[in-house]
């Protein structure tokens, strides 16, 4: 890649979005960086969103992107749906939150435990975060210890004890091991303390580091499909050897699967066989509306009831808000295992479309990830973990992700995205021929 070229598209990103240009300076003045969300930022500056409907969004420049981020892979069933927006409005008109709990709660967690092997029950919360941070609490309530285990670039939320190793630079990670690298300047000593950082896909160094530290373990959490490495898959070994681990040694397994719930009807735990203790959930199960969960085993998840004087309280003003339970209600009602099997079908041919475009340009890349999530990575190295895709060309990343703007279509800042059930074949071929065009102009 020539930094003339890759000059180039940011010189038309900018000459395209003089709106939004102005929109993120009168931002700045109010927001740090005009910026709520750290995932919305990019350089130069974000297009700032107008409208969206279907595949599709708009910004305030009249700009039409063809969308494969959909909001960190949320909108599932496409933006502004009809169903949902009917549900919404139903709703509204009938209040959009209550003191008290409503009948549609009950529904969307009676779906969720009948799909999800692992759920015997499940609270609802309002992000990610707070449903990984509430299932910790959990493991550590119900082993007694306070300890937990998480993988080297494995992101769970923004919480303090799972904000460590999550992207370290390569400069600050140990050659000899996984250690723990605290993500935030003056975060207290006793978060490096009290997590232990595992290397994802490797078996052997996992079993024995939790060996060796298993009686003070509360719990190991986890991707089975990790986001931060373009939806990677775990080897179903290590998967079910980690799985094995916990259960002999009593450390409550944490399925994260706030991203990877899409992947069928019972999450990745359903497609890869392997069930956890308890699973966090968000994105989808909202229909786009705020929205975390945290479920599980019976009995870990009854040190929650307060009708048995249970010692964890969980409280949240917007928790299972009938709007958010309306439009996921929607969102599981359209999830067929049809409509499974179609994205996931076009998952396979866009990754293998991808594969075949970097080889005829002879560019090395790698094209991760499963079902209908896929990522691309400008290296030679195979992805496995976190250090395989730090060897990455992130200059070639961000040119293609500010080229494909320019061609009319969106996914994320890393090179990873998301399917939904509008995407058709002629969508994937958009896809795979903007990143053809764009690989060619920047390579």
């Amino acid at each position: 890649m020539t930094t003339s070229r890759a000059e180039a598209e940011v010189q038309q990103f900018v000459a395209s979005t003089p709106k939004s240009k102005s929109l993120q300076d009168e931002a700045a003045q109010y927001l740090p960086g005009g910026s709520s969300r750290g995932t919305a930022y990019f350089a130069p500056y974000p297009t700032f969103v107008d409208h969206a409907k279907g595949h599709y969004v708009y910004d305030v420049d009249g700009n039409r992107y063809l969308d494969f981020m959909i909001n960190a892979t949320t909108h599932v069933l496409g933006h502004a749906h009809p169903d949902i927006v009917a549900a919404l409005q139903e709703q509204a008109e009938r209040g959009n939150s209550f003191s008290g709990p409503t009948e549609a709660q009950v529904r969307l967690a009676k779906t969720l435990c009948e799909r999800v092997p692992s759920v015997e029950t499940i609270r609802f919360t309002n992000s990610g975060t707070e449903g990984t941070m509430m299932a910790i609490r959990g493991a550590r309530a119900f082993t007694g210890r306070h300890k937990i285990a998480k993988f080297e670039g494995g992101y769970h939320g923004s919480h303090e004890y799972v904000s460590v190793s999550v992207r370290p630079a390569a400069a600050d990670l140990d050659p000899d091991g996984t250690t723990p690298v605290p993500e935030h300047p003056a975060q207290p000593p006793s978060v490096a303390d009290d997590v232990i950082t595992l290397p994802y896909n490797d078996l052997e160094t996992c079993e024995r580091i939790i060996r060796q530290r298993g009686d003070e373990l509360a719990c190991v959490i986890m991707e089975v499909v990790s986001s931060s490495f373009g939806y990677l898959a775990g080897d179903l070994d290590f998967l079910r050897g980690i799985r094995a681990l916990t259960e002999e040694l009593g450390i409550v397994l944490i399925f994260d699967e706030v991203q990877s719930f899409r992947v069928s009807a019972g999450g990745a735990q359903e497609m890869f066989g392997v069930i956890p203790d308890m699973t966090t959930f968000g994105k989808i199960i909202g229909g786009g509306m705020p929205v975390g969960a945290w479920g599980g085993r019976r009995d870990i998840m009854a040190l929650f009831d307060p009708t048995e004087g249970a010692p964890l309280a969980h409280a949240g003003t917007f928790n299972a808000n009938p709007m958010t339970m309306a439009a996921g209600e929607v969102v599981m009602n359209h999830l067929t295992p049809e409509v499974y099997e179609r994205m996931n079908t076009l998952g396979e041919m866009l990754r293998a479309k991808l594969r075949a475009v970097f080889d005829e340009l002879e560019i090395p890349a790698q094209v991760t990830g499963v079902a209908s999530l896929f990522g691309i990575h400008f290296t030679a190295e195979d992805i496995v973990d976190y250090r395989s895709t730090l060897t990455g060309d992130g200059d070639m990343t961000k040119a293609l992700f500010t080229g494909l703007l320019n061609e009319g279509i969106l996914i994320q800042t890393g090179g990873a995205g998301a399917l939904n059930t509008l995407t058709s074949e002629a969508d994937v071929d958009a896809l795979v021929d903007g990143v053809r065009r764009v690989a060619q102009r920047v390579r």
